[in-house]
């Protein structure tokens, strides 16, 4: 299996200092700086980019999931809201909130939702995470 990867470069001290994340696909370089990750200032921050990596991780298994039952999704749409907070006076992620919205034509409510819990389950993000409370919402559309 393939092997990927992702730089980080900080300089400076942590209120002051200033970083670029850059993904080795080359796809995305983005700064981030204490004030993305923990306030609202303007950069990304790794709890958006985990995020975003659970979200797509989860669209593409439930899309497998749902056409191994044999049910052809037309769309999957899903958000990842990762809730960063605090324990033992330092960051931890608390809780992953998935929401999917998912267009699948034939498919009853309770079968599109034991698939959707299936692949929470099952998606390699979801196991990466799994110290973490993982929340989902499945929405038929």
């Amino acid at each position: 299996m393939a092997v990927r990867y992702s730089d980080a470069e900080w300089s400076g001290g942590l209120h002051a200092g200033r970083g670029v994340l850059v993904l080795g696909s080359g796809a995305y370089r983005g700064e981030y700086s204490y004030d993305s990750r923990f306030e609202s200032g303007k950069g990304t921050n790794p709890e958006e980019l985990i995020a975003a990596a659970h979200a797509g991780c989860y669209s593409m298994a439930l899309s497998a999931g749902l056409e191994a039952a044999h049910f052809e999704p037309k769309r999957i749409y899903t958000r990842a809201k990762v809730h960063l907070g605090v324990a033992d006076g330092k960051p931890i992620i608390t809780k992953i909130e998935l929401g999917v919205e998912a267009s699948v034509p034939s498919i009853d409510l309770e079968s599109f939702r034991k698939i959707a819990e299936d692949t929470k389950a099952t998606c390699p993000v979801s196991r990466a995470l799994s110290g973490t409370e993982i929340v989902l919402t499945a929405t038929l559309v």
